[in-house]
C-alpha cells in the first residue's frame, strides 16, 4: 500500500476561531503583520490560524483576545457544534444557514459596508438602505417603494 500525503481538513471549529479572529482583526483595522508582530509571529502564522489550518491554543487565543479588545468567548460565538465534526447530516445542523453571515463580515466588503451603515443615524435610511440592497440582490421582498429615498 503506497502512502499518499492526504491533505487533512480543518476543524470546523478552528475555522470557525480563526474566521472571528480575522473579523475583529479587519474590523479594528489591524493588519496580519501587526497582529504578528504583538504575538512574536509571522504574518504567515496569522493567516493560517484565521484560516483554521492551525489549531490555536488556548494561552494563545488569550493573548490574541486581550490584543484584540474582545473576550475569549466572542471566538465561539456561533460555533458550530458536535454536529458539525461528524459527516453532514442536513436534518440536524442549521449552522450553514447563518454561516453566510459570519463569512460575509470575515471580508472586507463586509467589514467597510457595515462600518457605514453603523454610521447611518437615520432609522428610516438605513431601513430603506437594506431594501434598496435587498431589490439589487434579487429578493424581490421589498416592493416597487424600496427605491425611494
Amino acid at each position: 500500500m503506497t502512502m499518499i500525503a492526504m491533505k487533512k481538513a480543518p476543524n470546523p471549529v478552528d475555522r470557525h476561531v480563526g474566521s472571528r479572529v480575522r473579523m475583529r482583526r479587519i474590523l479594528i483595522g489591524m493588519s496580519q503583520e501587526r497582529l504578528g508582530e504583538s504575538l512574536g509571529l509571522t504574518f504567515q502564522q496569522v493567516q493560517k490560524y484565521e484560516k483554521g489550518t492551525n489549531r490555536i491554543g488556548a494561552s494563545r487565543l488569550q493573548q490574541i483576545s486581550q490584543i484584540l479588545g474582545v473576550p475569549v468567548e466572542f471566538f465561539f460565538e456561533g460555533a458550530p457544534g458536535p454536529e458539525a465534526v461528524i459527516p453532514f447530516n442536513p436534518g440536524m445542523s442549521d449552522s450553514a444557514e447563518t454561516r453566510y453571515v459570519a463569512d460575509f463580515l470575515s471580508t472586507a466588503e463586509g467589514v467597510q459596508l457595515t462600518r457605514a451603515f453603523v454610521r447611518i443615524r437615520d432609522p428610516k435610511l438605513r431601513r430603506k438602505i437594506v431594501e434598496l440592497v435587498t431589490v439589487i440582490g434579487g429578493e424581490e421582498q421589498a416592493g416597487p417603494q424600496a427605491l425611494v429615498l
